[in-house]
């Protein structure tokens, strides 16, 4: 099973959105297909905000990833967030997500990019380990927090 990753553009939405349904399920994000591609079009459109990609092969994804951009003073310039990535439950388990989460810092630092961030369930140490096997560590003294607008 390949890592590859591809880009994904506006035909590919119809692909993406099981997916990101999927994943949603799976988090308990209640969330409908019309606020999923509400959300999604920009960035499959180029948005500079952010990134979506599709893991495995382009007709038949077994995942996504979305990275999104912003700015840190403290990093030096230009930074991303792993806002989603989902693969598969069926192929899960065969280092599918090690590779994304390898490859993607290499693929961004070449466009400037200073860090990659990403959260995960405090409870959940599964991910923690993949996320930790793959070069990402806690920063004890911060958490992320949020503030929602309606």
């Amino acid at each position: 099973m390949s890592a590859s990753l591809h880009l994904a553009g506006p035909a590919d939405l119809d692909r993406l959105i099981p997916l990101v349904a999927a994943f949603h399920s799976e988090m308990d994000i209640v969330q409908d297909d019309t606020t999923r591609r509400a959300a999604l079009h920009p960035l499959l459109e180029g948005s500079p905000h952010g990134a979506a990609y599709l893991i495995g092969p382009g007709r038949a994804p077994i995942g996504y990833v979305v990275i999104t951009f912003g700015w840190s003073v403290e990093f030096g310039g230009l930074d991303g967030f792993v806002d989603e990535i989902f693969i598969r439950p069926t192929v899960r388990g065969r280092g599918i997500a090690s590779e994304v989460l390898l490859a993607l810092p290499r693929a961004l630092a070449g466009a400037g990019l200073r860090a990659l961030h990403l959260e995960v369930d405090r409870d959940d140490t599964a991910a923690q380990r993949l996320y930790a096997k793959t070069g990402f560590a806690a920063r004890p003294r911060y958490m992320l927090m949020t503030r929602p607008f309606p």
